[in-house]
């Protein structure tokens, strides 16, 4: 009888082993799941390229593996920006193990760039620095941005990196002809790391932007974004010549059924003025005197959100609508009646 309870205890305990195995394998399944749909989620709509996106996995891997998983899209955006995702050292993150550039193998270099990363994300949260441009301008700069952004009030500025820049190299200028650039300065950066990184980073972080609730809008940006890196035409109004500023605009509001006229300016004179401030996605925004004519109106953009804009720089894509340069030559928003 003894033997025969053992046996069903014995049998029992073999149950409930087999059983929690299989619960445990279940959670670990959807816990899984739902990390996967959650990591694809943070990822919609970022703007990199397919080369970029092979590395992935092994971002994701990596920064699981320095708890910054939820910094994924930062990483791929600042793969884009070093190296478009091509060669071996695709973050460039062998400088910061004070190696030569372009030394460490792909994984290596993915490793240690979310390693560095994650260390700057700390040293950025222990000096009381919220603002995340900051570490990732720090990225390119070094940890000593981040001490220079906590002595001027632990906030990011474009100010702040441009005078940075500056102060490490002298005041000593090189030519930087860049799309991000030239609107700000007319294309130059001071000779230390760029001015200009955390800019460069935010246009491919462009995560959520492009969804929108409104159909009519979500299929002018759908049309706007098959364009994005092609060069500024002037007089260019369809896809075989490319675009000019109100070339895009036209052609992009035309294809969800809204007739605009060729040029900027009879583009504001057919629209509801209204303040920047009050625009919403799919309102146009205007801006004065970018190049010399008789028209008071000379660029056109399609407003994403208060502070970005989708438009035919050169090359087409999206522009800081904060900048100084466009601050500078705005007018404001214009409402499509009836859109």
């Amino acid at each position: 009888m003894k033997l025969l309870k053992l046996k069903l205890v014995i049998g029992m305990m073999s149950l409930f082993t087999v059983l929690f195995g299989i619960l445990f394998c279940v959670t670990l399944f959807f816990s899984d799941e739902e990390e996967s749909s959650n990591s694809a989620e943070s990822l919609k709509g970022l703007n990199v390229s397919a080369d970029v996106l092979a590395h992935k996995q092994t971002v994701e891997k990596y920064c699981k593996e320095y708890g910054i998983s939820e910094y994924v899209s930062y990483i791929l955006a600042i793969m884009q920006v070093e190296s478009g995702g091509k060669g071996q050292d695709v973050m460039q993150s062998s400088e910061s193990l004070g190696l030569a550039p372009n030394t460490l193998s792909t994984e290596a270099s993915i490793k240690q760039g979310c390693k560095y990363f994650s260390e700057l994300l700390n040293s950025a949260k222990a000096k009381g620095i919220e603002d995340i441009n900051a570490t990732i301008q720090s990225y390119n700069y070094g940890g000593g941005f981040l001490d220079y952004v906590s002595s001027k009030g632990k906030k990011y500025s474009y100010e702040l990196a441009e005078s940075f820049s500056k102060e490490k190299s002298g005041g000593v200028k090189v030519n930087y002809p860049n799309s991000i650039a030239i609107p700000i300065n007319g294309g130059w950066r001071y000779n230390y790391g760029n001015q200009f990184y955390a800019k460069l980073v935010s246009q491919y972080l462009t995560a959520g932007v492009t969804k929108f609730d409104d159909k009519t809008v979500q299929a002018i940006m759908d049309e706007a974004l098959k364009y994005q890196g092609f060069p500024y035409i002037f007089g260019g109004d369809r896809p075989e010549t490319s675009f000019d500023c109100s070339g895009l605009t036209k052609w992009c509001y035309g294809k969800a059924g809204i007739v605009l006229p060729r040029i900027a300016q009879a583009q504001y004179d057919a629209t509801q003025h209204i303040p920047l401030s009050e625009a919403k996605a799919g309102d146009l925004v205007f801006f004065h005197s970018t190049y010399a004519t008789s028209d008071y109106v000379t660029h056109v953009g399609i407003v994403v959100s208060t502070t970005q804009m989708y438009n035919a720089g050169d090359p087409i894509g999206y522009d800081d609508l904060t900048s100084s340069y466009w601050q500078q030559h705005l007018i404001g928003a214009g409402r499509i009646i009836n859109k």
